[in-house]
């Protein structure tokens, strides 16, 4: 397993436990379709959350946010409603929404991190 995979993990591992803090239910982890990935789906109150996590080391190379650029949110999307036609039950009247999670730090476990509730 590359470390780079190893951080990607712990980045998740960390941005579910924020998102269980808040009050976000975790509908699913890691849904892959034929059209790609989403990190996180959860759920508050009436909102369906599509979450995409960034984590990096450092931000030498940009902000984590840089990386789901207008490519990445179309991709995100498609990916939104594919995940709520294969969950029609869970999904039912829920309004969908794009967020995203960056974590900053040699640690994923204690690096900054910041949460974009709408990226659309």
């Amino acid at each position: 397993m590359a470390a780079k995979d190893d951080l990607g993990r712990a980045g998740e591992e960390r941005a579910v436990r924020y998102l269980n803090a808040i009050g976000y239910r975790v509908l699913d982890r890691n849904w892959r379709c034929d059209q790609g990935e989403v990190d996180v789906v959860a759920r508050i109150g009436t909102r369906l959350a599509i979450v995409e996590v960034k984590t990096r080391r450092t931000d030498a190379f940009g902000h984590p946010f840089e990386a789901v650029d207008h490519r990445k949110r179309r991709r995100l999307w498609r990916l939104a409603h594919a995940w709520a036609a294969a969950h029609p039950d869970e999904a039912l009247g829920l309004d969908i929404a794009l967020e995203a999670i960056g974590i900053v730090g040699a640690d994923p476990a204690t690096g900054a991190l910041e949460h974009l509730r709408d990226l659309s």
